[in-house]
């Protein structure tokens, strides 16, 4: 798997590709200002309006003729409350998850997936004592 992602969010990118039972392929992550995440949110969605986080799907689900390249995910930090959730959810998105359409499973996956992650040092979100005594810190 090549993963092009900032060193604090890889982490986080690798969990969700292992719960979407993604093994191979190419996924871009990128933080973006403001003003860059209105523009793509805008030219590729028809909403002129900062968002948190935006996937860019490249390879259907069908079998591709080389390594899959899943796509690119585009987080903007200053809309995100965390960082890592929105690399997670990108990065399912790019996985073929849609929590628009499939009944909660997307959703229930983040979570999952969440609950064994802290955010990286630097980033908005969950920290260390943010989490609850009896959650498990891996």
């Amino acid at each position: 798997m090549e993963i092009v992602a900032p060193e604090g969010l890889r982490v986080a990118v690798e969990a969700a590709l292992r719960a979407a039972g993604v093994e191979s392929g190419h996924i871009a992550v990128e933080l973006v200002d403001e003003q860059r995440i209105r523009e793509l949110n805008r030219d590729h969605r028809g909403v002129d309006a900062p968002t948190d986080v935006l996937a860019f799907p490249v390879d259907g689900a069908g079998p591709t003729p080389g390594p899959r390249e899943l796509g690119d995910v585009a987080i903007c930090p200053e809309h995100c409350a965390d960082v890592t959730e929105a690399a997670v959810h990108g990065v399912l998105h790019l996985c073929g998850y849609d929590h628009e359409t499939d009944q909660g499973e997307m959703l229930s996956t983040q979570e999952e997936i969440m609950k064994g992650l802290l955010r990286p040092p630097g980033m908005p979100g969950r920290e260390a004592e943010d989490m609850p005594a009896d959650e498990e810190v891996r």
